[in-house]
């Protein structure tokens, strides 16, 4: 049996993953093959801890903030109830709405990039994605869409901070560009035309 194919969606908040998410776990499931979407923080015991603290409702030091993202994310791959390695072993594609990458842009603002990469080692050597796709937008595209679609905003979701993660991305990018397949998509282009682009960027791994 081949294995599954193992897909993160990287961007700030309000770049539109969840929608281009959908939209390619469709054009997968119209092609036959088995997919499952996921997101981090996870739903397991330690995610849910960790979306309580971005939504204020416990206060922690971001240091632990970190540490606990790196342990959700070991648990979200190799926990025996819906572990994405059992999934992709088994031939599923996966398709993750944030991972590593997320916790090197995010953490680093407060804390040293190197120590955030270095704590998520343990996550890439078990599984790195085929392929990283970043939907990039500017901080007050993503913070017009985030006060027009929510009711309230979570942590990490403030103008001079999300100027500050994307570019801690795009160092992230630079920084790992020999280890990671990355491909960055204009997020300010239409719904259609975004998802068309990834499309063509991922649809050569279902081709083996």
């Amino acid at each position: 049996m081949n294995k599954g194919i193992f897909i993160a969606f990287e961007g700030i908040d309000g770049s539109g993953k969840s929608t281009q998410i959908q939209l390619l776990t469709e054009k997968i499931n119209e092609k036959g093959i088995r997919c499952y979407q996921t997101c981090e923080p996870s739903g397991g015991p330690i995610g849910s801890l960790t979306r309580q603290i971005l939504t204020g409702r416990i206060k922690t030091d971001n240091r632990v903030i970190a540490a606990m993202f790196a342990a959700d994310r070991l648990d979200h791959l190799l926990n025996e109830v819906d572990g994405i390695v059992a999934k992709v072993e088994d031939g599923i594609t996966v398709i993750t709405d944030r991972y590593y990458f997320s916790s090197y842009a995010y953490h680093s603002v407060d804390v040293p990039m190197d120590w955030v990469i270095k704590t998520n080692e343990e996550s890439a050597k078990v599984l790195r994605p085929d392929m990283t796709i970043f939907i990039d937008i500017d901080a007050d595209t993503a913070m017009e869409r985030i006060t027009k679609n929510r009711f309230h905003t979570e942590l990490f979701e403030k103008k001079s901070r999300l100027e500050k993660v994307r570019n801690n991305y795009l160092k992230a990018f630079d920084l790992l560009k020999g280890e990671e397949k990355v491909v960055i998509v204009d997020g300010t282009k239409s719904m259609e035309e975004i998802s068309e682009e990834i499309w063509m960027q991922v649809k050569h791994l279902f081709e083996k």
